[in-house]
């Protein structure tokens, strides 16, 4: 692993810039003298900061002194710590969310009337599944405004006089409440139940 070798080179960085020439010499010799063969670029520049001070204005040599070459290094010890575990660097919850959102997203998932109980009327989920593709539905579904609920042969929808559907079962309950009358939830249109169509689902 390349780990070693870069906090190899980050452990002598620090000797000098601690000015410990000495102690940094036989730092390289002992540790850094076998990565010669395969990291021998990269290991003459860094030796080359024994010429310099750790506030070198030289852009080439500045850089190594850099304390952002930490995160780097922590940034490289958790890519080879996942590497080794076979984890992901993606939480897997948020994997599992994703799998589970991309079946259920659809364009009315963004809509302002979206079912409460659909997760992807919550903001959060909203953003977890923002890059995801929308789902494939091989057949079409009609879900009942009022209710919220499937409308198929046994829960048929209902047309009113203006054109919106709504399912039989919805409809039928509110003119069991309203003396046969339908009011229509979206525009307030008022008709008689005996005015609908049933519509048929192909």
């Amino acid at each position: 692993s390349k780990f070693e070798f870069q906090l190899r080179l980050q452990e002598f960085i620090e000797l000098v810039r601690d000015e410990q020439n000495l102690r940094a010499i036989t730092y390289a010799r002992k540790y850094l003298a076998p990565w010669g063969i395969t990291h021998l670029k990269e290991l003459q520049r860094v030796v080359a900061t024994l010429a310099f001070k750790s506030n070198t204005e030289c852009a080439t040599y500045k850089v190594l002194f850099d304390t952002k070459q930490w995160d780097y290094l922590v940034q490289q010890f958790k890519q080879e710590f996942y590497r080794l575990y076979g984890m992901t660097q993606e939480p897997l919850l948020n994997i599992y969310l994703q799998a589970g959102l991309s079946a259920l997203k659809t364009p009315f998932c963004y809509e302002d009337d979206c079912p409460k109980d659909d997760p992807l009327s919550q903001e959060n989920f909203r953003k977890l599944a923002f890059a995801l593709p929308f789902s494939k539905q091989h057949h079409s579904k009609l879900v009942c405004y009022i209710t919220k609920e499937l409308m198929d042969t046994e829960n048929p929808p209902m047309v009113l006089p203006n054109g919106y559907v709504y399912s039989s079962k919805a409809l039928e309950e509110m003119a069991r409440k309203n003396s046969g009358k339908i009011t229509c939830p979206r525009t307030g249109l008022v008709c008689n139940y005996s005015n609908l169509a049933k519509a048929f689902i192909s």
